[in-house]
């Protein structure tokens, strides 16, 4: 097979995939809202999209896994990588969510507030929440470490990361009070109060 045949097909194979990932999330999402997360069984998921245990599970290892895992760390990390180098980390953070927020849809924002209130809402999502939000920080601090030339378990790198995702903490619960508040725009506005200082 040609070379470029071979990168069609595994493009087509990578895009087939993300489709079903998707579906699975679309449709996980809307029983947990409709009938809630406790009473919404894998098999009920898997039985609506039909496909088989093995397939959800290779997508997503568990229930909780549907509504913690996202798409959009990695987008904000590329486009942090990309912001010229003139930038402060902090500028370059801000301007990474603001390009990643703007490459979503409004029913991308819409599923991302729903998530927001289901792993608010179930107690072993917001239990775990705390996990993924310290996964979260060592993440930041890596690409944070990596533009500034320090090692990631710098204190003022952590100290940094630590302040950043507190910023989508507050938006989180922000979200939770106010489902009608624009999601990018009060993040915008956080990361704008630690560009300034974060002067009370």
């Amino acid at each position: 097979m040609p070379a470029s045949a071979e990168l069609r097909t595994a493009g087509l194979r990578e895009r087939k995939k993300e489709r079903t990932r998707e579906a699975i999330r679309a449709q996980a999402l809307h029983l947990f809202i409709t009938q809630g997360y406790e009473a919404t069984t894998v098999q009920q998921i898997i039985d609506e999209i039909e496909i088989s245990e093995s397939t959800f599970f290779r997508y997503f290892p568990t229930k909780a896994d549907v509504v913690l895992t996202d798409d959009f760390d990695p987008i904000i990390v590329a486009a942090f990588q990309s912001q010229p180098p003139e930038l402060s980390p902090i500028q370059a953070l801000r301007r990474a969510f603001n390009e990643a927020f703007a490459r979503l849809s409004p029913q991308d924002v819409e599923e991302q507030t729903e998530r927001m209130h289901l792993i608010l809402s179930v107690p072993e999502l917001r239990a775990a929440m705390l996990d993924q939000f310290g996964q979260a920080m060592r993440l930041l601090a890596e690409v944070l470490a990596e533009r500034t030339h320090r090692r990631a378990d710098d204190m003022d790198v952590l100290t940094t990361a630590g302040a950043v995702v507190g910023v989508a903490m507050a938006v989180m619960f922000a979200v939770i009070d106010d489902p009608t508040v624009n999601l990018a725009a009060l993040l915008d506005q956080g990361m704008a109060r630690l560009e300034a200082g974060l002067r009370l």
